[in-house]
C-alpha cells in the first residue's frame, strides 16, 4: 500500500537561517581565545593578579553568555523572529496595563508550582548531588530567586502582546487554584515541556566544566605531529562547541525569540528511547548491560604502527565530530531534545534528517573498533560489535520517534520529509537502498511550485 504525499519542487526554507548559529560559535571561539590569553590580556590591562588562564567553572559557564547574546542580537536584529506569527505575538496591538492581571497570576502561580516541583525532584534524586552535577545544582539553586523575581514583570509584560496568554503554564495554574476550567492536554503539554528543561539543563551544565577546562588549558605545542593527540583535542574542542550551543538552546525557550517549545513529544517509546541514553539511566556506560568497551582499545592502539592510517582517522574523526557539532550550531536558538520547536532544514539537515546521530553513531564505530579484543578472544568481539550495533539501533529508535513527533506537528516538516526522500544525499540513498531489499515502498507526486 503507498502513501501519497506531495513532494515539493524545492527544499522547504529553514525556520532558523545559519547566521544564528555561525553567530553563536563566533562568540564562543572569542571566549575560548580570551580565556587562554588570559594572563596576557590582565598583564596589559594592569589587572591584579594570579595571571591564569580561565579555565575554571564559572568561566565555562559565561561561555554560554558569549554564546548566546550574538545569537539572540542576530534573531531580533537581522532575521527579526519577534515578528513571526508564530510566535503567538501582536505586538501591534497591546492590552492595556492590568486587564489581565487575573491571568498572568494564574500564569504564575502555575509557572511557579512547575519550578517547585523541578525543585522537589531535584532535592530527592540522589544523583543531583553527588559528582559533576554538584556545579549544576550550585547554579541552578543561584539562580532560583532572581528568575523567581524576573518571571513577574516578564509575565504582565509578556501577557499584554500575546495573541493567547492562556497558554499551558496558565492551564496548569488553573487547575491548582481550581476556580477556572482548565484543558488537561494543555497542562500535559506544559508539565512534559518542562520535564524536557528540568532534566536535560541540570544535566547541561553539569557538563559544561570539563571539556571547556581541556581546551583552555591544553598546550598547543605537545599536538605538533601528534595525530592521536590532535585527533583527541580536535574532537574535544568539537564536543564544546556542541554543549554549548546546546545549552543556549535548553536555556532560551522564549516566545519573544520564537524559539518557544512549541509540543513536547508525546510518545512515550521517544522518552525511553532518549533518556537510556543519558544518566542516570545510561544504558551505555560502564557497567552498563550496552558498555561495549569490554577488552578493547581504540584507534590509536591498534593504528600506532601504521602512521599514514593514524592520520586518516584523525582526519576521519575530527570530520564526524565537526559534522556532529555543526548539527547543534545549525539548531541557533532552538536545540533541545523531545521538542518541536520548529523546523531546521538547512546545514547538514540538507543532507540526512539525522546528521547528529549518523556521525556520533560512525565516530563510536571508527573510534572504539569494537570488532578487535585485546583479549583475543572471538567472543568479546562478538560481543562489543552486537552490543554497538544495539546503540546504533537505540539511536535509530530514537530518530524514528522524533518524526513521528514531527511529522503529525507540522507540513513543513512533512513537506521536508518527502523532499528529503527524494532529495537528500544521504537519505535518498538509504531510502533506495530499503526500497531494493524489499522495504515499504513510499509514493510521492511531485509538487509544481516550491514550499516554503
Amino acid at each position: 500500500m503507498s502513501v501519497q504525499h506531495q513532494v515539493p519542487v524545492a527544499r522547504p526554507v529553514s525556520d532558523v537561517s545559519s547566521a544564528v548559529g555561525l553567530a553563536g560559535l563566533a562568540g564562543l571561539l572569542c571566549w575560548i581565545v580570551i580565556c587562554r590569553q588570559w594572563p596576557e590580556i590582565s598583564q596589559m590591562l594592569g589587572l591584579p593578579g594570579p595571571h591564569e588562564r580561565l579555565s575554571g567553572p564559572f568561566a565555562a559557564l559565561a561561555a554560554v553568555v558569549f554564546s548566546g547574546i550574538p545569537m539572540i542580537a542576530v534573531s531580533l536584529l537581522i532575521d527579526k523572529v519577534h515578528l513571526r506569527r508564530s510566535t503567538g505575538i501582536d505586538w501591534k496591538n497591546p492590552r492595556k496595563w492590568g486587564e489581565d492581571i487575573d491571568i498572568s497570576i494564574t500564569k504564575l502561580a502555575g509557572l511557579w508550582a512547575t519550578w517547585a516541583l523541578i525543585a522537589f525532584i531535584y532535592c530527592i534524586a540522589r544523583w543531583y548531588w553527588r559528582g559533576q552535577y554538584l556545579f549544576a545544582m550550585a547554579v541552578l539553586g543561584g539562580f532560583a530567586l532572581p528568575l523567581l523575581l524576573l518571571s513577574i514583570p516578564y509575565v504582565l509584560w509578556l501577557d499584554r502582546v500575546l495573541i493567547n496568554p492562556r497558554d499551558g503554564a496558565w492551564h496548569f495554574g488553573a487547575m491548582l487554584i481550581g476556580r477556572e476550567p482548565y484543558d488537561p492536554k494543555e497542562v500535559w503539554h506544559h508539565l512534559r515541556a518542562w520535564a524536557v528543561k528540568g532534566f536535560f539543563c541540570a544535566f547541561m551544565i553539569s557538563i559544561l566544566p570539563g571539556g571547556f577546562q581541556g581546551v583552555v588549558e591544553l598546550d598547543l605545542a605537545t599536538l605538533a605531529g601528534d595525530p592521536v593527540r590532535i585527533g583527541t583535542w580536535g574532537a574535544e574542542l568539537l564536543f564544546v562547541v556542541d554543549v554549548q550551543i546546546a545549552m543556549v538552546g535548553y536555556l532560551v525557550t522564549m516566545k519573544p525569540l520564537d524559539a518557544q517549545i512549541r509540543t513536547a513529544n508525546p510518545h512515550l517509546a521517544a522518552w525511553v528511547a532518549a533518556l537510556i541514553c543519558y544518566p542516570p539511566f545510561l544504558l551505555m556506560g560502564d557497567g552498563g548491560p550496552l558498555n561495549y568497551h569490554q577488552n578493547t582499545g581504540d584507534w590509536s592502539m591498534w593504528l600506532k604502527d601504521y602512521p599514514l592510517l593514524l592520520w586518516i582517522w584523525c582526519a576521519l574523526l575530527i570530520f564526524l565530530t565537526a559534522i556532529y557539532a555543526w548539527a547543534t550550531v545549525a539548531f541557533g536558538l532552538r536545540f533541545s531534545n523531545l521538542t518541536y520547536r520548529g523546523v531546521l532544514t538547512n546545514g547538514p539537515y540538507a543532507f540526512t534528517r539525522h546528521p547528529a546521530y549518523l556521525s556520533k553513531n560512525l565516530f563510536w564505530w571508527f573510534s572504539a573498533m569494537p570488532f578487535i579484543a585485546t583479549s583475543g578472544s572471538l567472543t568479546d568481539e562478538i560481543r562489543n560489535t552486537a552490543l554497538l550495533g544495539l546503540i546504533s539501533a537505540v539511536y535509530y529508535w530514537r530518530a524514528k520517534t522524533e518524526e513521528r513527533h514531527l511529522l503529525a506537528e507540522d507540513p513543513k516538516y512533512r513537506d521536508y520529509s518527502a523532499w528529503m526522500q527524494e532529495n537528500g544525499l544521504i537519505t535518498s540513498r538509504l531510502v533506495a537502498l530499503r526500497r531494493a531489499i524489499g522495504g515499504r515502498r513510499v509514493a510521492y507526486k511531485t509538487s509544481s511550485s516550491p514550499t516554503s
